[in-house]
């Protein structure tokens, strides 16, 4: 009896002991060590082309070294350069590509390119700063077409893509022959892929004068607010542009991902709940017709889809807002009929488009193909009518979209400024990035400007999966303050800071300065090729490239985006397949007038080309004033502060003495 009690008590402590024993494992099933997890990797390509000759560009390479600086902080290992001519930039994507193959399949990859971007034929095309296009021929040759690398960047087994392009822009570089299309054209996007664009497909956005682009800066707010899924970033962005530039602009995006799949921010439990998020909810899922004119608009918007649009042009035909609207439905109704028409690239398809819009955006460009495949031009009496699957546009659609440049900030439009999204929408934004400082000036060549660090409030952090990125002194410091006044914000070698007087700093890229570099870096590293190009300079085995005596527009004060009035395209005569005409919506379309032919009652007068007055018709176009500063060594220049050359030759490269600006070290003393 007592042997049986003690096999008993023994057998009751090696099973207590064995409970116990197993408890450690069982708590650590279920909840993991965060490092023995899968870390997702993370990296980013940025480029700020804004040094073109033909039109600079004011925040284009301000618009990458915000975006480079917000990927920095959310765990990204970034490249980023500027002004690249066409062989580096090709160079820097094939280097990228392969950088992106040889991450892994948990690598998250994201591309931003800012300048100048074109459409030809259903193909976008970025346009490198060396470009001598002035032709639509020229496009495919001197332009880098995306479509080649959003196919490579789909075929690897990446987890998720983002491809961003803040090029949708009223082009400078043609101007005569046949016409192109305004904006970019709509692409369809692969698998874990997400592209986005700055403006909707065929329409452009306004000139901006910095020290930021709208969409840039609303793309790095919504990045750093946290805890929201990758489409919802890019819907949030869609409703801040249209709210700051008052509906002037209206981005795009198209993806395949799922809501889970990627996040840039995780947010902390005890972060402020969002206002109103039950209402939020609530509202999505209602039908546009079933909410107020306020509430449908921002559902549209954020919706993004033509049936939405539809919907709200059904329920509120005659609210301020509809005719805005229509003009939305034009462009993305046309856009979809054009790229149907390209993928079948068939004659009859081509002539149903041109059936359609014969006078389109794409009009020239149908004819194009029609010559390859060797058919008639124009529609032949009968053929066999594509069925594209989406209506034909009606009668009041057709002024949107038979004009050669598509903005919706055009005065013709006479449109009533939209209201602001409902706060259940769209919070408003941080206080302390409302108005943000204009960058520091790097002196180097290729090197992105380097924004002032706003720290990224504490409740929002990386995700703990994320691997860090090595020696990057941002993402180690997002909330520390402190590092960000004397680290990160503080100018050193190679950077100056504007003046505060209101005067721009003429400051030439100086090939003979380093960029910072070391153990903790702050602005991102030049891509592997630019850097080469770069020493090659430095030692003077290559010429230095003619960007470096083009510069944009140095913004000396932040700027308030609500005081900011968005502009209409150029032209104030328009011009499209050899027609000249200037209508409004709603008013009789003059006679059309074609070059060197009198109008009624008129006498001859030379052929205008859009974007010049039609008085006179110059040689050369004169850059704005507020985007060109002086070239030392041009003849009539004025004297340039700091800055040394001989007489007729090269401009001395060197730095300008910043000493004389208040608050900005001497260049190549580091502080």
């Amino acid at each position: 009896m007592r042997l049986a009690r003690m096999v008993s008590m023994l057998s009751f402590g090696v099973l207590l002991a064995g409970l116990i024993a197993m408890q450690p494992r069982a708590i650590f099933a279920q909840a993991p060590d965060p490092s023995s997890a899968k870390q997702e990797k993370r990296i980013a390509l940025v480029i700020g082309n804004s040094a073109y000759q033909k039109e600079p560009l004011a925040t284009a390479a301000n618009d990458a070294g915000l975006i480079a600086q917000t990927l920095q902080a959310a765990g990204f290992d970034v490249v980023g350069a500027r002004d690249l001519d066409g062989n580096t930039l090709r160079t820097t994507f094939r280097d990228f590509v392969r950088k992106a193959e040889e991450s892994g399949p948990d690598t998250v990859v994201m591309v931003y390119l800012s300048g100048y971007a074109l459409q030809l034929a259903g193909e976008n095309y970025y346009i490198p700063v060396d470009t001598t296009i002035s032709r639509d021929t020229d496009i495919p040759t001197e332009g880098l077409r995306l479509s080649d690398y959003m196919r490579q960047l789909s075929a690897l087994p990446m987890k998720t893509g983002v491809f961003v392009v803040d090029g949708a822009r009223e082009q400078p570089f043609i101007e005569g022959g046949q016409p192109i299309a305004s904006g970019l054209a709509l692409v369809e996007p692969d698998p874990k892929m997400l592209i986005a664009f700055n403006a909707a497909p065929g329409t452009v956005a306004p000139e901006e004068e910095g020290p930021y682009g709208a969409y840039a800066q609303a793309l790095a707010e919504m990045i750093r607010t946290g805890g929201l899924p990758l489409p919802e970033v890019f819907d949030r962005v869609r409703l801040r542009v249209n709210e700051t530039t008052k509906g002037a602009q209206v981005p795009w995006d198209t993806r395949k991902v799922e809501d889970a799949q990627f996040m840039f921010f995780d947010r902390a439990p005890d972060a402020p709940p969002p206002p109103e998020a039950d209402r939020t909810a609530a509202v999505r899922d209602k039908p546009i017709k079933d909410l107020g004119a306020h509430d449908a608009y921002a559902a549209a918007l954020e919706r993004d889809t033509i049936e939405g649009y539809q919907e709200f042009i059904g329920a509120y035909p005659d609210d301020p807002m509809a005719r805005r609207v229509r003009a939305i439905v034009a462009a993305r109704r046309e856009a979809i009929t054009w790229r149907r028409t390209y993928r079948a690239d068939t004659p009859d398809a081509y002539w149903s488009y041109l059936k359609r819009y014969p006078r389109g955006p794409h009009a020239a460009d149908a004819r194009r193909r029609l010559a390859i495949l060797a058919a008639a031009l124009e529609p032949p009496p009968s053929f066999t009518v594509m069925d594209y699957d989406l209506p034909p546009p009606p009668p009041e659609e057709i002024i949107y979209v038979d004009r050669p440049v598509l903005m919706f900030s055009d005065p013709e439009f006479d449109f009533v400024p939209p209201p602001p999204p409902p706060v259940y929408y769209l919070p408003p934004p941080p206080p302390d990035f409302v108005v943000l400082d204009p960058p520091l000036i790097p002196v180097s060549l290729f090197v992105l400007p380097r924004p002032i660090f706003v720290p990224i409030p504490v409740y929002v952090r990386p995700p703990r999966y994320v691997r860090p990125p090595r020696n990057d002194i941002i993402f180690a410091n997002i909330h520390n303050r402190q590092a960000v006044q004397t680290i990160i914000n503080k100018p050193s070698q190679g950077w100056v800071r504007p003046l505060a007087n209101g005067r721009p700093v003429p400051v030439i890229p100086n090939p003979n300065v380093r960029p910072v570099t070391g153990a903790q870096r702050v602005a991102p590293a030049l891509p592997a090729a630019v850097a080469r190009r770069a020493n090659l300079i430095q030692q003077g085995k290559a010429p230095v490239p003619q960007s470096a005596t083009v510069r944009p527009a140095v913004v000396t004060a932040p700027q308030n985006r609500s005081a900011v009035t968005p502009r209409g395209p150029r032209a104030t005569v328009r011009q499209q397949n050899g027609i000249q005409f200037n209508s409004r919506p709603g008013a009789p379309a003059p006679a059309a007038v074609r070059p060197g032919q009198a109008a009624p009652g008129q006498p001859a007068q030379p052929a205008v080309r859009p974007g010049q007055p039609a008085a006179t018709a110059p040689a050369t176009r004169e850059l704005p004033k507020a985007n060109a500063l002086p070239v030392p060594g041009a003849k009539g220049a004025p004297a340039v502060p700091g800055a040394r050359g001989a007489k007729g030759g090269r401009p001395d490269l060197r730095p300008p003495d910043a000493s004389a600006q208040p608050g900005a070290p001497k260049a190549g003393s580091a502080t």
